[in-house]
């Protein structure tokens, strides 16, 4: 593994473009994926999307963690989020390839969500904490810290899991975020995630 203090933001690295495809079932009061588009920090998902580069699609029933292996395919083709309601999470086509193309389906390692609606809870991020994670992971350190820090709840996200952040983004693939995973969680916690890590 990487020590966590080797994973700066590269300033000659582009930009990773944040994607969003709002399904319109959270409160609008809630949801952080309407803020971020009202703000022009994430861009809207049209169904067939544009041409160029697949993004990777954090999917939390996709198999593979998401791993600083991925660092490349997010800078060619950004991150898509589907912004929608985890009590609804299990209807069948939710994260269905949404974007009508082929997609890197990714699932984000476990961490503790920090916004006021689900805080404490294991794995049930909102969107907003979902973007920081993921670029935090991908050697984003940087970026992922000045997005939290615009919302309510992105700096207790931050204090909640600092340690695990830095374990991940130190991974040097998937399998060594699984085994962290199992490092930093106990099993009744694994056991407890809402959609749970498939070994």
């Amino acid at each position: 593994m990487r020590s966590s203090g080797s994973t700066p933001s590269p300033s000659h690295s582009p930009r990773v473009r944040l994607l969003l495809q709002v399904v319109g079932d959270d409160h609008p009061k809630a949801c952080t994926g309407r803020r971020l588009l009202h703000r022009g920090l994430a861009d809207p998902w049209v169904r067939g999307g544009s041409r160029g580069p697949p993004p990777i699609l954090l999917d939390p029933y996709a198999k593979g963690p998401l791993s600083p292996a991925d660092q490349s395919a997010a800078e060619a083709g950004g991150l898509l989020v589907v912004d929608c309601s985890w009590n609804k999470l299990s209807e069948r086509g939710r994260f269905a390839d949404p974007a009508g193309r082929r997609t890197f389906p990714r699932r984000l390692p476990l961490l503790i969500a920090g916004n006021p609606q689900h805080y404490g809870r294991l794995g049930e991020l909102n969107t907003v904490e979902a973007f920081g994670a993921a670029l935090w992971i991908l050697g984003r350190p940087a970026e992922a810290r000045a997005l939290l820090e615009s919302f309510h709840g992105g700096e207790a996200f931050l204090e909640l899991n600092g340690m695990r952040l830095a374990e991940y983004a130190g991974a040097d693939g998937p399998a060594a975020i699984e085994a962290a995973e199992v490092s930093l969680f106990s099993r009744d916690d694994l056991g407890a995630a809402p959609v749970p890590p498939r070994r």
